[in-house]
């Protein structure tokens, strides 16, 4: 599980789910670039130089491109390579889709979605330009940051269901495009109690007694060992991870199969073959909070 010699880095890792997944990947020796809008990221560097490890902050905003190739150029410049990136940085603009401001939408899709893409982009040219310049596969790994919102639906989060949505359509084709460089990428659905998932997780107290199932630092083994060498053969994949439980998820299967007696489907035959099919089922409204979140509201 070493992953001594190898370069990470970590986008929104000031605090939360990327410092402690930071942290992790300093603990199995991996020298650490950290990135946050917040300046508070130097923090997180000085936590893995204490533990003995090597580690560089930056702060900046990875939703800008000329940002994003400056952060993977920092960790090639300063380490000599980039072997592990893992996409966290994210911001919330919760608000009902008909009471929501086009800012709200464009801020939160550009900073999950498009910040995802911007390091995805830069690091893949380079792994690409060194598996070619090498003659094989080359050490990338990309553990990017979905949620359980674009799974199971969020009322008041259009914007951050669709950007996570987005962000596991972008895993599953740069899995594709970089199999044959030997880079994998895998996406994550996190269950942590975080500065940005405090209102989320209102009434869900942590425990008295043991560790707070929805802590951080459950998610991180994780990530951690999607980085490493042992998940060389995993790609293209979702996880639900928290409290002690890693769920695969499986890809979308058919449901039901409707076929036309005739040449075209009209809109009177869908009726006769729909209608009864979703009559003799519950309506669909998504998952109540505690279905999904798998705990107990006090």
């Amino acid at each position: 599980m070493s992953l001594h010699g190898k370069t990470a880095l970590v986008t929104g890792a000031a605090r939360g789910l990327g410092r402690a997944e930071a942290l992790e990947l300093g603990r199995l020796g991996a020298r650490v670039v950290v990135n946050d809008l917040d300046a508070e990221v130097e923090s997180t560097a000085e936590a893995i130089r204490a533990e003995g490890g090597e580690a560089l902050a930056r702060a900046g905003d990875v939703a800008d491109f000329g940002e994003a190739e400056q952060l993977v150029r920092l960790a090639l410049d300063t380490y000599g390579s980039l072997d592990v990136l893992v996409n966290n940085a994210g911001i919330l603009r919760d608000r009902m889709v008909f009471s929501m401001s086009e800012e709200e939408w464009d801020s939160v899709v550009r900073v999950h979605l498009k910040g995802h893409f911007n390091t995805t982009r830069f690091a893949a040219a380079h792994w690409r330009e060194r598996s070619k310049s090498e003659g094989g596969p080359v050490h990338g790994r990309i553990v990017n940051t979905s949620s359980e919102s674009f799974l199971a639906g969020s009322a008041g989060q259009p914007n951050y269901a669709a950007a996570k949505g987005g962000i596991v359509g972008l895993t599953t084709s740069t899995a594709l495009a970089l199999a044959k460089y030997g880079v994998t990428a895998n996406a994550i659905c996190p269950r942590a109690r975080t500065r940005m998932t405090e209102d989320v997780f209102q009434g869900f107290a942590p425990p008295e007694e043991g560790p707070d199932p929805l802590a951080p630092e459950h998610v991180a083994p994780l990530v951690g060992y999607l980085a490493g060498p042992a998940a060389e053969r995993i790609t293209g994949q979702l996880f639900v991870v928290h409290g002690g439980t890693v769920v695969l998820m499986e890809r979308p299967r058919v449901a039901a199969k409707f076929d036309t007696a005739k040449d075209f489907f009209t809109a009177e035959e869908l009726d006769g073959v729909l209608t009864p099919y979703f009559a003799e089922r519950p309506p669909q409204e998504g998952f109540a909070a505690s279905e999904v979140l798998g705990l107990k509201k006090e």
